[in-house]
């Protein structure tokens, strides 16, 4: 017999731009919202706060037990400069959190309903026109080395009755989120044109259908297994940044060529790659069990974000 635990919703890594989201999404809708989290000083609307290191089992493994779900946003940032020390914490502030989860899981009288995995559409490489489903074969390149370490570590994880659900997120656009926030910025300053060929994908989605689709994973048994999080409808990067300058009243950008964006990646900070390697991802299991998307194209999309 469970207990009122029930309803409890454990955010690890919940202290970020999606984890404040669906903290205050489950908090609405009656549910126990626990956030772990390294930031000791952290706020967050709707949810008990419990410091956690993401690596090592501490006084926050109680709270996993009986649980409604757990879902694991934990990871370092890739928009860093490519060092071989980031590379190294990328990954292993992945696959530590789903390792330490998976003991306390192991630990828990009764165990969670669900565990709801975040992952990356990364996964998928730098895919050209190739269109990914949720079954396509994950490509190459360090970001879908991570992914698969990533979810390798997660399917691994057993746990009797327990259900399994990886969330593979696009570029959430909201003005929260780190990538959207330096968008904006450089948009503002008229450097928010075309980036590269322009040619390459972005599969984004808005804040609210990645809130649904989180909700979705939580509450209902048919969301197992891998699903992409992401908008029906992929743009160009073209596509992306042209309707980003129009949000932001910036008719005109100049282009950013491929050789511009790396040279200044390493003075901004990021990796160079990001935003010059691109893929075309459909929620192709989430269309199939009639999720609904409340803001499928992106003009409207960023009207209503922003």
């Amino acid at each position: 017999m469970r207990d009122l635990s029930e309803k409890r919703v454990v955010l690890a890594g919940g202290s970020g731009f999606l984890g404040r989201l669906l903290a205050r999404r489950l908090s609405a809708r009656n549910h126990d919202v626990v956030v772990l989290t390294r930031s000791t000083a952290a706020r967050i609307e709707g949810a008990r706060v419990l410091p956690w290191d993401g690596k090592t089992l501490g006084d926050w493994a109680s709270v996993v037990d009986g649980v409604e779900a757990i879902v694991n946003l934990t990871g370092k940032s890739v928009d860093c400069r490519p060092t071989e020390a980031n590379r190294r914490e990328i990954i292993s502030s992945r696959v530590d959190s789903v390792r330490v989860l998976a003991e306390a899981v192991s630990r828990c009288r009764v165990p969670p309903r669900a565990w709801v995995q975040s992952s990356s559409l990364a996964i998928y490489g730098d895919a050209g026109e190739r269109i990914c489903n949720d079954d396509v074969p994950a490509g190459e390149g360090f970001g879908a080395d991570v992914c698969k370490l990533w979810e390798d570590a997660f399917q691994a994880v057993e746990a009797l009755s327990m259900r399994k659900a990886v969330l593979r997120i696009g570029a959430v656009m909201g003005p929260d989120g780190v990538a959207m926030r330096k968008l904006l910025l450089l948009t503002k300053f008229f450097l928010g044109g075309t980036v590269g060929s322009g040619r390459q994908w972005i599969s984004w989605l808005h804040p609210a259908d990645v809130e649904e689709m989180f909700l979705w994973s939580i509450e209902r048994p048919a969301v197992e297994g891998v699903f992409n999080a992401t908008s029906p409808n992929p743009v160009t990067n073209a596509e992306l940044m042209r309707e980003i300058r129009r949000a932001a009243g910036r008719p005109w950008s100049p282009p950013t060529p491929a050789w511009a964006v790396r040279l200044a990646a390493p003075i901004i900070g990021t990796d160079a790659e990001i935003p010059l390697t691109g893929r075309k991802c459909l929620p192709q299991r989430f269309l199939d069990l009639g999720f609904k998307f409340q803001h499928p194209h992106l003009a409207e999309a960023l009207n209503d974000a922003l």
